[in-house]
């Protein structure tokens, strides 16, 4: 598999601000839990044209980190890893088992319970972590392997957006979601008028968003619609798409996904961790993300591969398969993300976010070990 220059800017990109979220979060812990704890918690609720701190953050920055994830799809849609539908069909089957599996195995402990809501908590994956994890393995790592892992985590997070879009959405106010779905409409007539410039797609985007913001429905979609309405042209680093798609990879690595985790972590550390951790959604959230991750996009790229529905890339085997779906256990961000969607107590938000951070430490270092152990063997093998 090749590499286009643009993914490798968007690996390299991720990889080092997976270092920055990893700073940003032990930095939110240690002030939750200091003396300036309560200070640092209202900071974030503060009020600004309207809305809290935490909320502009999350459904307004985050907006921004989707647009980037569909532009990243639109591209591996056109060029990439998924404009071959065979070559396509192995992430997309892994993405389907890494979604399914652990929504299952969530639901199987909290089915019929006040915390099944949070179903989609372990089905998305965190792009930036997952790939930072990745990164450290060095050049042992297989250009096939990280196109794979991008590929599953991006059509994860896709799918994340469209779970929250039907799943997490309470009150639909009609008027707002069709004048956003309207100027959506124009914004992809603009493209096939073939408007390359990006202003008219921003401030389209700036306007869509705000409807969406007040129709009920997530807010952040507006980022993934965008990116499609967006010119691709033919992707050469003079396209629409491209410009900013290369403009954006800094911003949202080093900005806007650490004041997220920033907003999102500041995670109090009280009562007792064994109730917590013993807790039904916490062992949905755990074994979801631990091992409902790896075994899900095992089983079903096994099961797409040995039906002949698609193929292994001769430079991979099943065991940095296996190793990569540990790795898209990390949910961190998205689950997160999601959380503060599924629910509204406060406790069962910390206690969630406090089992999310243990279990995509653990997927975290399960994964890296596992393919540290697999690519040594396979490099020792070759010699």
């Amino acid at each position: 598999m090749k590499a286009t220059k643009l993914f490798k800017e968007f690996f390299n990109s991720e990889k080092s601000g997976g270092l920055v979220l990893i700073a940003c979060t032990i930095l939110s812990l240690t002030l939750a839990n200091s003396n300036l704890g309560t200070n640092y918690h209202d900071f974030f609720q503060t009020k600004f044209v309207g809305l809290t701190i935490e909320h502009w953050i999350n459904d307004g920055l985050m907006a921004i980190f989707f647009l980037l994830i569909g532009l990243e799809l639109e591209r591996e849609i056109y060029k990439g890893e998924l404009s071959n539908f065979k070559d396509a069909l192995l992430p997309i089957f892994g993405a389907i088992g890494g979604l399914f599996v652990p929504a299952g195995i969530f639901l199987f402990f909290n089915y019929g319970t006040a915390t099944q809501s949070g179903a989609g908590i372990p089905m998305a994956t965190d792009i930036a972590f997952a790939l930072g994890i990745l990164s450290l393995l060095g050049k042992r790592v297989p250009t096939s392997l990280k196109v794979f892992l991008t590929a599953l985590a991006v059509i994860d997070d896709l799918c994340a957006i469209i779970v929250i879009a039907i799943f997490y959405t309470t009150t639909l106010l009609w008027t707002n979601l069709f004048i956003a779905l309207g100027i959506f409409a124009l914004l992809l007539v603009f493209n096939r008028m073939k408007v390359r410039n990006l202003i008219p797609y921003l401030i389209g985007g700036v306007a869509m968003w705000y409807f969406m913001l007040h129709s009920g429905v997530h807010a952040t979609i507006t980022g993934v619609l965008l990116a499609f309405a967006i010119p691709f042209g033919n992707g050469d680093e003079k396209s629409t798409s491209y410009i900013l798609q290369h403009f954006l990879h800094k911003p949202v690595a080093f900005i806007i996904l650490p004041i997220f985790a920033l907003a999102n972590t500041a995670i109090v550390f009280s009562g007792d961790i064994t109730q917590t951790l013993t807790e039904n959604n916490s062992l949905g959230i755990a074994l979801g993300l631990i091992v409902g991750k790896p075994l899900g996009i095992f089983v079903l790229t096994f099961l797409a591969v040995t039906f002949g529905l698609c193929k292994l890339p001769t430079d991979l085997n099943w065991k940095s398969i296996f190793g990569v779906g540990l790795l898209a256990g990390i949910g961190f961000t998205m689950s997160i993300f999601i959380t503060l969607l599924a629910f509204d107590n406060e406790t069962i938000i910390n206690n969630s976010k406090f089992v999310i951070l243990l279990s995509s430490l653990s997927a975290g270092i399960l994964g890296f070990l596992t393919l540290k152990l697999t690519l040594k063997t396979e490099a020792n093998d070759e010699n």
